[in-house]
């Protein structure tokens, strides 16, 4: 595959991938959705799809990585650098799309939502709190993760461990002619992440994904969203770091144990 299929495929797959899982997310998220407090099941599963989606959509042009993680432990696997420049950037540009969608999509509810009183505490109130400080805003969930107890040695540790699981179970399913044949490994893969947002998701929200996490938040402080609140700078390394190091380790484990 030549550097502009490899591009043009991640940043479509990538796309499409925010687009239902960030969409799966402001559906629960949003007070007006019909989807509203339909739970972290919605969400996981909603996930789940979205990389299946995304995968199938990208598979042929530039083999669905969608993911600097997955990108970083296939490199380290194959001993291919290459192409890696041109999958990062695919996958953050469509990041960044997928999430400009997922507000096109939900324009009005985050209107609805960012204007209710119980959620940004009356006129201003919320303009006031961000001007000093970046305190993660009502609907920052939507574009990025962010931690329940906020503890960042802990919170670099859960984004390695599943980052982790997540792809040595891709580099090892690649070993199996039969998933590749059939198209069953991008099924694998989308229950793979289902199980490790029921499993490992709680404590960060699973970004597991650099893109995923960083083109979002770079969206959601660029978007005139009324009383949107900050983009929590001062957390954003983690999921970019901590799947960095998950998907390295993958890589390395894979040379050591299955090469």
């Amino acid at each position: 595959m030549s550097n502009s299929d490899i591009f043009l495929g991640e940043v479509i797959g990538t796309a499409v991938l925010i687009l239902l899982g960030g969409g799966v997310v402001a559906g629960v998220v949003l007070k007006r959705s019909k989807a509203f407090n339909a739970g972290w099941l919605a969400i996981t599963f909603g996930w789940g799809f979205a990389v299946l989606t995304g995968a199938y959509v990208s598979v042929g042009t530039s083999g669905a990585h969608l993911n600097p993680a997955v990108t970083v432990g296939l490199a380290i696997k194959e001993n291919a650098w290459e192409t890696v420049p041109y999958y990062f950037s695919g996958q953050l540009l469509g990041a960044m799309i997928g999430a400009f969608l997922v507000w096109v999509a939900y324009y009005g509810h985050f209107a609805a939502h960012l204007s209710d009183r119980e959620i940004v505490g009356g006129p201003g109130a919320q303009a006031t709190k961000t001007a000093v400080s970046d305190a993660p805003g009502p609907v920052l969930g939507v574009f990025a993760t962010g931690p329940e107890i906020r503890n960042p040695v802990q919170n670099l540790a859960t984004e390695i461990i599943a980052t982790f699981v997540l792809v040595i179970a891709i580099l090892v399913m690649g070993t199996n002619e039969g998933l590749a044949l059939s198209g069953a490994g991008v099924l694998m893969v989308a229950l793979v992440v289902v199980g490790i947002g029921l499993s490992l998701g709680g404590p960060t929200g699973y970004a597991i994904n650099p893109a995923r996490d960083l083109g979002p938040r770079i969206v959601h402080a660029l978007l005139p969203l009324r009383n949107k609140g900050g983009s929590d700078w001062s957390y954003a390394w983690v999921p970019v770091v901590g799947p960095l190091i998950g998907g390295a380790l993958a890589g390395g484990l894979y040379q050591l144990a299955f090469a």
